[in-house]
């Protein structure tokens, strides 16, 4: 597969839920030291694809431990052309996406940013502080270079909003799973489910719930709904904490496990 032709995101998801299972999509930090061993690990721990942040410095979606995996991996010296450079010569066999804010975004040039993306081998876009309304520009630079671009749905979006927004997404809809910033949580918010399924109710995109899925009996429990999970925190924390590749993949193998068991 040549860095102009990436992995396709939507296409991995969707023969996932063909096959009648649920999809694993972890999030790792982009450009924390030996960040790409753990991208491999996590790979071949079972995932469907992977979500790669690009540190920002006002990092508003994010909590406490995603903050501070952005803030070491800045202090290493990551940039948004580092990271992509890196992934370029990565092939870790599974379609990956790019989380970052849009500021940064802007600064590089969308258009530049995307055709980065696809030289990179990356094929989707989550970028969690552009509303819809503003998001026009960013779509037709990311539509134009064949890069997908990953919706977030909030739990209290009216449900015209959520028809405007899977109209609009493309890879797979974010449904965040509850109101505030990303993070552990001790149980599921039951605000998970009902985000998921009111989206299910008005597409057939793959319907991903993230944003408070902390161990893997939650991301069955969501998964009774959602067609998978997007998990961040609980990755990225036992990256910062043990910085082995081995204990990476096995967390990760817990939610594999665990979705495959229903």
């Amino acid at each position: 597969m040549s860095p102009t032709e990436p992995l396709s995101l939507q296409a991995a998801l969707e023969s996932r839920r063909e096959s009648g299972g649920k999809c694993l999509v972890p999030y790792l930090t982009g450009g924390l030291p030996g960040w790409e061993l753990m991208l491999s690990a996590v790979a071949s721990a079972g995932a469907d694809g992977i979500e790669v942040g690009i540190p920002f410095s006002d990092p508003v979606m994010d909590g406490p431990i995603i903050q501070e995996s952005s803030e070491l991996a800045l202090a290493a010296g990551a940039t948004p052309p580092g990271i992509l450079d890196a992934l370029s010569r990565l092939d870790c066999e599974v379609p990956l996406a790019v989380m970052t804010y849009v500021n940064l975004v802007y600064r590089f040039g969308y258009e530049r940013f995307a055709a980065s993306m696809v030289r990179a081998g990356v094929s989707a876009a989550i970028l969690p502080d552009v509303p819809l309304e503003e998001a026009g520009d960013w779509c037709a630079a990311a539509d134009a270079a064949g890069v997908q671009t990953v919706m977030l749905a909030a739990p209290t979006s009216p449900d015209e909003r959520l028809v405007s927004i899977v109209e609009r997404s493309s890879g797979f809809v974010y449904a965040v799973g509850l109101l505030g910033i990303t993070g552990e949580r001790d149980s599921l918010a039951a605000s998970a489910k009902v985000i998921a399924k009111r989206l299910k109710e008005v597409t057939d995109l793959p319907v991903l719930v993230g944003v408070g899925i902390s161990t893997p009996e939650q991301a069955v429990e969501v998964c009774e709904v959602a067609d998978g999970v997007v998990v961040g925190s609980a990755v990225v924390r036992r990256i910062v904490e043990t910085g082995s590749p081995e204990s990476v993949a096995e967390l990760v193998g817990t939610f594999r496990d665990a979705l495959d068991k229903g």
